[in-house]
């Protein structure tokens, strides 16, 4: 049977979607039509507030977890007032992800954390975040500046990470950016292990087990740069075993 990987739905508003008024739950195709060229059967999550048991509960009948990118998380959470252009704060989807994404380290499930996904994996294991990078100087573009859209630029990946490891040993590649913030301070068991070349950091890995933050998005360009689909391969072979 094919795995099941699980996606974490993106809330929308009433009326966010042309022609519905009802609140829906999303996920870009982008997402899923990687995972599934990665041949794995991909299953978008509603975000709903979760404790530990409801957490452990809802990963149980999958093989891995995809926390997908979207707005800031709640400063408050990693014990810092919001700046002013800190914005798309959903608390529901905070009280989903980060309980959600501690129970699938603490039973050992291969998790692959995009853009917020990896700004989620650092605060759910006691990191903090630059809260807004955009205005800095001694930065290179990571999203154009009126916010819309991301850029391109080359990182590089430490040797012999697992990171490096899931794109099939690429130490440096182009990939596609589109945030405003940024990992800080290290959560507990967090490793960085790639770096912009402004030296942002951009990619993670937990110390124990199969758990990688990535803060581009790797499924923007998968579809037609196999470095970056790779990535997704190497998260549906985990889920299957290895």
């Amino acid at each position: 049977m094919r795995p099941l990987i699980a996606l974490t739905g993106v809330p929308i508003v009433g009326g966010g979607v042309l022609g519905w008024r009802q609140a829906a739950v999303a996920c870009t195709t982008a997402y899923v039509e990687a995972v599934q060229r990665a041949g794995a059967d991909p299953v978008i999550v509603p975000p709903v507030p979760l404790d530990e048991a409801a957490a452990r509960t809802r990963l149980g009948r999958f093989d891995g977890l995809l926390l997908v990118g979207g707005g800031d998380i709640d400063p408050v959470l990693y014990g810092q007032e919001p700046h002013a252009e800190t914005g798309h704060v959903n608390p529901v989807r905070d009280g989903f992800e980060i309980p959600l994404l501690r129970a699938a380290i603490d039973r050992g499930l291969p998790t692959l954390c995009i853009c917020r996904g990896a700004q989620v994996l650092n605060v759910a294991l006691g990191g903090t975040l630059h809260q807004h990078i955009s205005d800095r100087e001694d930065l290179v573009a990571h999203r154009n500046a009126d916010g819309r859209d991301g850029v391109l630029h080359e990182i590089r990946v430490q040797p012999g990470s697992r990171v490096m490891k899931a794109m099939a040993g690429a130490e440096r590649v182009q990939t596609f950016s589109h945030h405003h913030q940024a990992l800080d301070q290290l959560g507990t068991g967090l490793a960085p292990v790639g770096w912009a070349e402004d030296d942002l950091l951009e990619a993670v890995e937990l110390d124990e087990g199969w758990v990688l933050g990535l803060q581009w998005h790797a499924e923007a360009t998968a579809a037609s740069d196999p470095t970056q689909q790779a990535l997704f391969d190497a998260l549906v072979r985990e889920a299957s075993g290895g």
